[in-house]
């Protein structure tokens, strides 16, 4: 695992072991994980999502505590998967960092609490799986517009994005601010420090 510019981020290229019969790879490690993050990682959900070329979905994020951490990866096609820093008073509060996963290099994204996360199919069927920290609680969820232009997010041009009624409904990043909607940084590092104090 390597740790994205973007505190809480982390990207994870795992070891692929290829034959005639095909791919094996660990895509993930509990033990390394926690070496990595300090922490373990609650599993409380797994997700799957099927996504048509150019749907675009996200930025969702969730109250914090306890927020909901992912541990994102594509099983099928390919997707650029994008980690937005949500936390205001964050260093890098308003920055974006993107990666493309797909189903040739495996690699995979850890999103934690407080981040925002946002991903668009590159192509056909994209198959993204992440694992929760916790369940999906609809009245702690929220987003934020992924075209933004203040956020400036480098979709890519060839692709018309394709949002959800809820996502195009999304407030823009300042708005979510004004409206005292987003996480603190402040509130996302202690509970950081709970989860790595209590062993979990």
């Amino acid at each position: 695992m390597e740790a994205s510019r973007i505190n809480g981020a982390y990207v994870v290229t795992p070891a692929l072991h290829e034959d005639d019969r095909g791919v094996f790879l660990e895509w993930f490690r509990a033990d390394r994980f926690r070496e990595a993050v300090g922490h373990g990682l609650n599993l409380a959900q797994a997700n799957c999502s099927v996504s048509r070329k150019g749907v675009l979905r996200g930025v969702h994020y969730a109250q914090v505590p306890p927020s909901q951490a992912k541990y994102v990866t594509c099983v099928s096609g390919a997707v650029l998967d994008v980690v937005v820093d949500i936390r205001v008073g964050s260093p890098t509060f308003g920055e974006w960092e993107a990666f493309r996963l797909d189903d040739e290099s495996r690699r995979g994204l850890y999103v934690a609490e407080g981040l925002g996360h946002a991903f668009m199919a590159l192509t056909d069927n994209a198959t993204v799986v992440y694992l929760c920290s916790e369940s999906y609680n609809p009245g702690r969820e929220h987003g934020v517009h992924p075209l933004d232009p203040a956020l400036g997010i480098a979709w890519p041009r060839d692709l018309e994005p394709v949002l959800s009624p809820k996502d195009a409904a999304a407030p823009t990043l300042e708005q979510a601010r004004a409206e005292g909607m987003l996480p603190l940084y402040e509130d996302c590092l202690t509970y950081y420090d709970k989860l790595r104090e209590s062993g979990h």
